[in-house]
């Protein structure tokens, strides 16, 4: 089983992708700024530590197996966190895993992020910040998987997707929890090719996605 550093381990996605990691026998590092977010999950292969990802959190890279990023500055904050975190924390992210040799870099990015300019209101500068962090790790030589998931929502998963673009965008969503599994699929994928991949709901079983 792999040691996964989750970096964004108390968000939404974070925290069930934490836990779906803990029961396939993973091991996680959790460093996040409110170590009582995970209060609520036992298990002997999770290692929580106080950590502000706008200060250096280099030490937290070694010997990791696969670095997840699904930190996000979150919703009801501005520019500067947007720049901040879902920006300059994913490249310094990617700066350390290199340094560190890690050999796998899982980023959770966003539908819009590969043409900002097509997206038009307030959630483009939040788009902006992933493109440039999707290139960043795109042009780091880490082995990597980028995922774009639609429309974020606030139920059950299907454990079913597709990764081509809906011709609607009331179709363009896709529960958390399927992103969770995503990410867990992802860490244990044995295929080396980099993969940028699309997600939403469909009909296709995520973990056919990445063999």
């Amino acid at each position: 089983m792999a040691k996964v550093l989750v970096l964004g381990a108390s968000g939404q996605i974070g925290k069930q992708a934490t836990g779906k990691l803990l029961k396939r026998g993973h091991h996680v590092l959790a460093p996040v700024r409110s170590p009582d977010k995970l209060s609520d999950i036992e298990n002997d292969n999770l290692q929580v530590i106080e950590q502000d990802l706008e200060k250096d959190f280099s030490s937290h890279f070694k010997n990791v197996d696969v670095v997840v990023f699904t930190a996000g500055s979150g919703g009801n904050t501005g520019a500067d966190k947007t720049i901040m975190i879902d920006l300059w924390a994913a490249i310094k992210a990617v700066n350390y895993a290199k340094e560190a040799q890690t050999p796998k870099f899982v980023m959770v990015s966003s539908i819009g992020a590969g043409d900002p300019d097509s997206v038009d209101g307030t959630i483009k500068p939040y788009l902006v910040a992933k493109h440039v962090a999707d290139d960043y790790l795109i042009n780091s030589g880490i082995q990597h998987i980028i995922l774009r998931p639609g429309t974020l929502l606030n139920e059950p998963g299907t454990h079913l997707v597709r990764t081509d673009m809906p011709n609607n965008k009331s179709d363009a969503v896709i529960p958390r929890e399927d992103v969770a599994t995503a990410i867990v699929e992802s860490v244990g994928r044995t295929n080396e090719d980099n993969m940028i991949t699309y997600l939403f709901k469909g009909e296709e079983p995520i973990s056919q996605i990445f063999e």
